[in-house]
């Protein structure tokens, strides 16, 4: 997203409530969270995931760190470096399989739906298979994963006991009055306190102190849920990082992605461009070359096909209908005039001519044919090469129409601002939200056509408005 302080000053913004200030909103909203955190779905969810991925972890860990120990140990000596590639191999073949499970795990429970790194697929003699699962990148990342997990997910085992403590704290007046679980009289120390902090030992010496241990369960619940949510989103982290396809992968298959859409983007706009002639300008210059051609019949009629016709006899020449031709110049007139101006308007869908004096000035223009208000901000220090100017032009332009055609908004704002190297436009309303950029809307073949120049686009607009699309494209295609 923009961080320029002039784009969040240019996007209309719902109207605020009247006599609550901003900083008494902000800290019941946090309250809010904080009281509600225990009993969501995710809170528990994460604190599952911790639980059940304890075990496994641990196991993982230990068994990989042994199996990679024992073939860094072989691979040491001359005669059991082969015995040591081997078990390499398979420690390999065990952290790639381990790391499915932790996918899979995360996919279940923290809806983290990482996509799997592409199989490993050797071929050649076996001396080169055995190279090429030694040099496996993803089953090497997959190992560094499984081995990190096993602090993780000791780090996990300790946020569930911040929910195991808090649940039995809570328990403290029903097991000091039904199970008798209280000091003897004349003990030197009462009913222990749990804390998942070691802060040194807590009692309950009587009843009513039993109350305090609640609000301690109170507290510590409280805190469970972003205890687990820190060690969950260190996890899923590391399985992005480690147990996914990679960054190069992820690259090349953007680039074939974007490279698909630039090309079906190319055939698209031929197709339209041939179908516009075809339907359009050429019908047109052809009505008028058979006009021309009527009008020239006319005129030789007019003048006689010859002197005689052999016997000696002239012939008259045809009266001259001027109102007929009049007629017929007039219908070449309007055709010839007719194509110039649809030749004209498929140039401008090519190229805008407004564009030829910069995008701030074409913004300008867009912004003032519009039909409802629109604010420009605009700060481009260097312009961009024409073909992101023109994607930029037309972004703006079709985000624009939905605004006016879809929105029911009364003011619209149109920012521009280059920030790191990268051309930032939004275009924002105070309409009533609720624009889908799934497939199917015209918002998705804008997020096409803008990835075909390695951009982005972002969406936000909640039910009730107000809505923003940010587009990032760089300065040069």
């Amino acid at each position: 997203m923009i961080e320029a302080a002039t784009l969040a000053s240019t996007t209309p913004s719902a109207p605020e409530r009247p006599g609550t200030p901003s900083g008494t909103r902000g800290a019941r909203g946090l309250a809010r969270a904080v009281g509600r955190a225990p009993f969501s779905r995710r809170a528990w969810a994460e604190a599952a995931y911790c639980l059940v991925g304890f075990p496994l972890g641990l196991l993982g860990g230990v068994l990989l760190a042994v199996v990679l120990a024992l073939g860094a140990g072989f691979t040491v000596s001359v005669v059991f470096a082969l015995l040591g590639a081997l078990l390499f191999v398979a420690g390999l073949l065990l952290a790639r399989a381990l790391g499915g499970v932790h996918r899979r795990l995360a996919a279940g429970f923290l809806g983290d739906r990482t996509p799997a790194p592409p199989p490993l697929r050797p071929e050649g003699r076996w001396v080169s298979r055995l190279d090429a699962r030694l040099w496996d990148g993803a089953g090497w990342r997959s190992a560094a994963y499984v081995l990190a997990k096993l602090p993780v997910s000791c780090l996990g085992a300790y946020a569930v006991l911040w929910w195991l403590v808090g649940l039995i704290d809570l328990t403290a007046p029903l097991r000091w009055a039904v199970f008798g679980q209280h000091p003897e009289p004349g003990a030197r120390e009462g009913m222990p306190v749990l804390t998942p902090v070691p802060v040194g030992g807590l009692d309950a010496d009587t009843f009513a102190g039993t109350f305090l241990a609640v609000a301690l369960g109170v507290i510590t619940l409280l805190c469970a849920p972003w205890v687990t949510r820190l060690v969950t989103q260190a996890d899923q982290w590391l399985i992005g990082a480690l147990l996914g396809p990679g960054h190069l992968v992820d690259r090349v298959r953007d680039l074939e992605e974007t490279r698909a859409l630039a090309v079906d983007d190319s055939v698209a706009l031929l197709r339209r461009v041939e179908r516009d002639l075809h339907d359009g300008a050429q019908v047109r210059l052809v009505a008028v070359a058979m006009t021309l051609d009527m009008i020239r019949q006319r005129l030789d009629e007019s003048e006689g096909a010859g002197d005689g016709d052999g016997d000696g006899h002239a012939h008259r020449s045809a009266p001259l209908d001027v109102a007929r031709l009049r007629q017929l110049v007039e219908g070449a007139h309007h055709n010839a005039t007719a194509a110039l101006t649809e030749l004209r308007d498929l140039a401008r869908g090519l190229h805008p001519p407004v564009l030829d004096d910069g995008l701030p000035d074409a913004l300008a223009t867009l912004g003032a044919r519009s039909s409802i208000p629109v604010d420009l901000v605009t700060d481009i220090p260097e312009r961009p090469t024409p073909a992101i100017e023109t994607i930029a032009y037309f972004c703006a332009a079709e985000l624009l129409a939905n605004v006016i055609k879809h929105s029911g908004a009364q003011r619209a704002s149109i920012t521009v601002a280059q920030l790191d190297g990268r051309l930032y436009l939004q275009v924002g309303d105070d309409g009533h939200g609720g624009a889908d950029a799934g497939a199917g809307s015209g918002l998705t073949g804008l997020a096409q056509r803008v990835r075909t120049v390695d951009g982005r686009m972002e969406v936000r607009s909640p039910e009730g408005g107000p809505t923003a699309v940010t587009v990032e494209l760089p300065l040069h295609a």
